[in-house]
């Protein structure tokens, strides 16, 4: 017993003394491996029997237990003791000035990406949530299920991106709009339903005005005893936040939707002088988003009774919506990559836009 005693504490000692892992690890193998100390005592109890042996094997079991413990608590010990100095090494002072240099060295944030958050910032204050979907979508949830005909101009291949099929599978193709979210979303989840989808789009389209990759926001409000008048508060209060004009004029320009009834395109007025474009004075008007109450086809085909629920849906071009606000004139340029476009138009992480609301 003392043998055994003296054994644990020679081992216990030179573990203490340990610094690496590797360290670690070899004399691990020289005290449990095949020919370790430890491996030889319990060896040598074949050549003991009767009470010796039941002593001896319980003393060489506690022995090994306890340098197992002991390597285990010192392998954690070695690793924490890495972190730290780790830490201490690669550790970042963020309240060190930024390095001196020019503007270009400071990135900006892409205006794209201001406005997207600015409207949900503005949706989130009415109790919207943020709902995605999949760029690659079916034909069910992107046309069929809101009620847009087999024959209509969206579904032909000079509007919408399809991708191939192969072995007779589901036809896919690149989404046209974010509606699909909605539907998702009205399949998904139960009512009451207050959202807003961002995303990217996809339309056969390429022009100074129109880009075949484009981001929309749609929103979409499932309740019950839900009005037009609800939906034209609540468009109202959007665009004088997000335009930052107080009694913008605005009107509701009666349309037609497949997947709304009734359908109204939103229009704002806005003065157009030289360069120059003001929003909220003059006497024009400019079309900026569709909306209308939700058809009751479409709620149908999300296993929603028309009868018990109502809803409205609403949609807007995020680049069409930060040309006017931040006086871009060309869609083009949103995607060109030139550094010295963005350094003009794009956004420091702590100011606000460097430009005012003239044209190029």
């Amino acid at each position: 017993m003392s043998d055994t005693k003296e054994i644990e504490d020679k081992i216990l000692s030179e573990i203490s003394k340990i610094k690496s892992l590797k360290e670690l690890q070899e004399i691990k193998i020289k005290e449990l491996g095949k020919k370790g100390r430890i491996s030889i005592l319990m060896r040598s109890l074949s050549d003991v029997s009767g009470e010796e042996k039941k002593i001896l094997g319980k003393s060489y079991n506690e022995l090994r237990v306890n340098i197992l413990k002991a390597f285990e608590s010192k392998e954690i010990e070695i690793k924490d003791a890495d972190i730290i100095s780790r830490i201490e090494i690669e550790k970042l002072d963020v309240t060190l000035p930024i390095r001196p240099g020019n503007d270009n060295d400071e990135g900006k944030i892409h205006p794209i990406s201001r406005t997207i958050d600015n409207i949900i910032d503005i949706f989130s204050n009415f109790n919207f949530t943020v709902e995605t979907g999949p760029d690659i979508e079916n034909d069910f949830h992107n046309f069929t299920a809101l009620n847009i005909p087999d024959d209509h101009p969206a579904r032909q291949d000079h509007d919408t991106f399809y991708i191939s099929n192969k072995d007779n599978q589901e036809r896919k193709l690149l989404r046209t709009h974010t509606s699909p979210v909605q539907i998702r979303t009205m399949i998904n989840k139960k009512p009451p339903i207050r959202i807003i989808a961002p995303g990217r789009t996809f339309r056969c389209d390429d022009d100074a005005t129109h880009s075949p990759m484009f981001h929309q926001i749609e929103g979409l409000v499932i309740d019950k005893n839900i009005n037009m008048g609800h939906l034209k508060g609540l468009i109202r209060c959007f665009c004088e936040e997000f335009f930052e004009v107080s009694n913008l004029p605005i009107r509701f320009r009666p349309s037609f939707f497949p997947f709304t009834e009734p359908s109204a395109e939103i229009d704002i007025g806005y003065n157009k002088k030289g360069n120059s474009i003001k929003i909220g004075q003059g006497s024009d008007w400019l079309e900026v988003m569709g909306c209308g109450m939700v058809h009751p086809k479409v709620l149908v085909n999300c296993n929603l009774d028309p009868e018990e629920w109502q809803g409205f849906a609403f949609g807007l071009g995020v680049e069409r919506f930060a040309m006017l606000k931040y006086g871009i004139s060309d869609l083009r340029n949103f995607y060109e990559g030139d550094i010295r476009w963005l350094n003009h138009y794009g956004f420091n992480t702590t100011n606000g836009p460097n430009f005012d609301f003239k044209e190029d």
